[in-house]
Order: structure tokens, then C-alpha cells, then sequence
């Protein structure tokens, strides 16, 4: 069993009690914490496989990408400056429909390449040819929880039901960094009999649910105009909310939908840098964090994004609210750096396993370099954190105990085979779909 010492970082625990530690160590057996505490005196400290000095680096746990189309690298810039419905219909699902399970493979590694790059540990990841999603993820070493995307409007819906079921059935205890879900898309795209069927296949084997909910204004109308009640309500009714659902977006929320969401324990992926491209409003972030409802942040698909850094997410997080509610205060950096960590595991009914650096919860943590002149003079680090921190200041990441990148080099992947194995797939797809290949 593989140990690792981390010696004299600040630690940044996202605990119960909101720790810092400025001369921290941590002790990490197999796949777990063992130990997260003030350092300790030489002779005291056990052997370790790995020892890493993080002098000048604060140790956080990994951030949690909450929502996310990963193999959308492959459409990165592909279709900007475009409202959502017409982004989707015109140019995003025809591309897509000429995907191939190795195009998503490849995709998600291009993806996984630059999470984890950017200290993201987990992804939730709603996508085509799901399992190749998965596999990509075991390759990479980054824990994901993957779903199919589930299309009520396609003519073979009912098929692609039954390889979701079949899907989660295969990965649901294959694999300890896997954590299926089922991922019908939107209220707007699944009729009620399809997220029944949902509804009763993830409460019968206990797993959760991964959908789009609210994201725009239209899709609240078309609910009161179709059913007479706006989304979360009518998800509500339909039971969906029997088993762990985490909804993406939330834009636009009565009071009384917030208090379902709470009621019912539904977590919320907060995705302010895709809702800012796509203009699709403003995920009421204070007052769900106010009702006490479970709130993480997503960048969403790079094709809305256009990138996959969690830390930018966090800083959008923290000042995008205060100017909408005209406070400062309304969010602040403690704040907002949970939402990129505890809060997204928490969302995603991980928090048991990830988000916080605490004995006996898996080691999915960074190191983040402190010794750039960007963060200087560090009077405050989780405000550096926040406010001046980029995502090429990770240097190290390990992930279920196991350190996947270390002082920016990689120990797994091979960064530029799969960025050359990615570029031929993507022009492969382009002429299936007889589009041209970027400049």
C-alpha cells in the first residue's frame, strides 16, 4: 500500500471548523488521509513511498467540476455568440450526432488533460457513448461521474434508455473513482413517461440523478404553458426527486421552488461562466447558500465555456453576485472556494468520500504554488486563492491517493499523444459532418 507525506504546506482543510494550517502536514496511506494536522518533529513523521516538501504551496482538497460535457473539447470555439436553443439545434447536437465512442474517448482525455492541470480531481459529466467516458477517466486517473445523456425528442429515446440502465449496471462497483449517475437532459427534451422510467430505475438501485433544470426563462414559460407549473415543481411531482438529483444551472427559481430543493436535498451545480457566454441569467447563488441548499460550481461543456478551470468558476462565483445584488459582502472568498470543493461534493452526494481535508476521506487534494509574484505578499490565502490564483499555479495532484501530476509534470498520461491522437479524431468527425476543420 503506497504512502505519501506532504511536509510543511499551509493547509487549506475546507473542514467543519474551516482549518488553516500554516505549517501542515499530511500523511496519506492507500487511498485515504490518515493524517491532516500541524506538522509534526522529524524524528515523529513516518517513512513515506512519496515525500514532497510543500514549502510555499498551500494543500487544498482537489476542486470538483460539478457540471460538465467533458469531451466537448472537440467543439471548443466551434459555435459562439449564439442563443442556447439555437446553439444546440443548429450547431452543437447535428455535429454531435456524428460522434463515435473513440471521439468521446479521446475527447474526455483532452478534457481530463487540462482539468486535471487546473486541480480539478472530480468531474460530473453528462455525455454521449458514456462508457468511453468512464474508461477515459480510469486511463486518466481523475475520479468522474459520468451519465448518459437521455433525449426524450430522439426517435430511439427508449434504446438509449436501456443502455444507460445497462451502463450503470456494468460501472456501478467497477471501479472506486467511478460514480455513475443517470442523465436524462432537461424537463424540455424528456416527456414524463421517460422521466418516470428514470425516476424508478435510480431509486430502485440507489443511484442519482444528473439533469438541466432551469437554465432559461423560455424553458419556465414553456413549463407553465405545458404543465402548469414551473420545472422544479413539476420534476417534484413526477417523484423525481425520490433518489440524489443534482440540477445544473437553476437560473430562475421561485421562493417556493428553492424551498423543494431544500426540502428534498437537491444539489445545484452553479455554472456562472457558461450562463455569462450564453446570457441565460443568474443562478440565485445567495439564496440558495441561504436556504441551505447544496450548491457546487460547473464550467458546463467547453463548447459554452470555453474551458474547463473550476478556480476561474470559483472567482466568477464570488464577484459576479455581489454586483447583481449590489453587496460585497454577499458572497465572500471563504465562501466561494467551498462551493469549488466541499460544496461540490456535497452537491453531488460525495461529501462522505471528497471535498474536505479530513482523515478517512480519500486523498484527492492539490498543491497550489504560492511563490508567484501574482500572489505576493499573501496577507490573506484563500483571498489569493480566490481573487489572484490561476490555474497553472497547481503544481502536484493526487487523486485517490495517487499523485497524478507532480511539480507540473505528468505521471500518468502522455499529454502530447493524446493531444495528437484527439487532433485526428476531430478530423475524422469534421468530415463525417462535412464541416470544415478550424484555422
Amino acid at each position: 500500500m503506497d504512502t505519501i507525506r506532504i511536509d510543511h504546506a499551509t493547509l487549506v482543510t475546507m473542514n467543519d471548523a474551516q482549518e488553516i494550517i500554516t505549517d501542515g502536514e499530511i500523511f496519506i496511506r492507500g487511498d485515504s488521509l490518515e493524517y491532516v494536522g500541524p506538522a509534526r518533529p522529524d524524528g515523529a513523521r513516518p517513512a513515506a513511498d512519496w515525500v514532497l516538501d510543500g514549502t510555499g504551496h498551500v494543500a487544498l482538497p482537489g476542486l470538483i467540476n460539478a457540471h460538465t460535457h467533458c469531451a466537448m473539447t472537440l467543439l471548443r470555439g466551434y459555435a459562439d455568440d449564439m442563443e442556447l436553443r439555437p446553439w444546440l439545434e443548429t450547431k452543437i447536437w447535428p455535429l454531435e450526432a456524428h460522434l463515435t465512442p473513440e471521439d468521446v474517448y479521446w475527447g474526455t482525455l483532452v478534457g481530463a488533460l487540462e482539468m486535471i492541470k487546473g486541480g480539478v480531481t472530480t468531474f460530473n459529466d453528462m455525455y454521449w457513448h458514456f462508457g468511453e467516458t468512464a474508461r477515459a477517466a480510469v486511463e486518466a486517473g481523475i475520479r468522474a461521474c459520468p451519465s448518459g445523456v437521455l433525449l426524450g425528442i430522439l426517435p430511439h429515446a427508449e434504446e438509449m434508455v436501456r443502455e444507460a440502465i445497462a451502463f450503470v449496471d456494468q460501472w456501478v462497483e467497477a471501479h472506486p473513482r467511478i460514480h455513475v449517475m443517470f442523465g436524462p437532459h432537461a424537463p424540455y427534451t424528456c416527456p414524463d413517461s421517460l422521466l418516470r422510467w428514470i425516476r424508478d430505475a435510480a431509486r430502485e438501485r440507489g443511484l442519482p440523478i444528473h439533469i438541466h433544470l432551469s437554465e432559461t426563462e423560455e424553458e419556465v414559460q414553456d413549463s407553465l404553458a405545458q404543465h402548469g407549473r414551473r420545472p422544479v415543481e413539476h420534476l417534484a411531482d413526477l417523484g423525481l426527486f425520490e433518489t440524489h438529483v443534482l440540477a445544473a444551472h437553476c437560473n430562475h427559481l421561485s421562493e417556493g421552488e428553492i424551498g423543494i430543493l431544500r426540502d428534498h436535498g437537491v444539489g445545484v451545480s452553479h455554472n456562472p461562466g457558461s450562463n455569462l457566454k450564453l446570457a441565460t441569467g443568474f443562478c440565485p447563488l445567495p439564496r440558495l447558500l441561504e436556504a441551505g441548499v447544496k450548491v457546487g460550481l460547473g464550467t458546463d461543456g467547453t463548447a459554452s465555456n470555453n474551458n474547463l478551470d473550476v478556480l476561474e468558476e470559483v472567482r466568477f462565483a464570488a464577484l459576479i453576485h455581489k454586483n447583481v445584488y449590489g453587496d460585497p459582502t454577499v458572497i465572500t472568498a471563504e465562501e466561494a472556494l467551498a462551493l469549488g470543493t466541499r460544496g461540490g461534493a456535497e452537491a453531488l452526494g460525495l461529501g462522505h468520500l471528497v471535498g474536505q481535508l479530513t482523515p478517512g476521506r480519500r486523498a484527492d487534494l492539490i498543491l497550489v504554488d504560492l511563490q508567484q509574484p501574482h500572489l505576493w505578499p499573501g496577507h490573506h490565502v484563500v483571498s489569493d486563492l480566490v481573487y489572484a490564483a490561476r490555474a497553472d499555479d497547481v503544481r502536484t495532484v493526487i487523486i485517490n491517493g495517487e499523485v497524478v501530476l507532480h511539480d507540473r509534470q505528468w505521471v500518468r498520461l502522455d499529454e502530447a499523444a493524446v493531444l495528437a491522437q484527439a487532433r485526428v479524431h476531430l478530423q475524422a468527425l469534421l468530415e463525417r459532418a462535412g464541416v470544415k476543420a478550424p484555422r
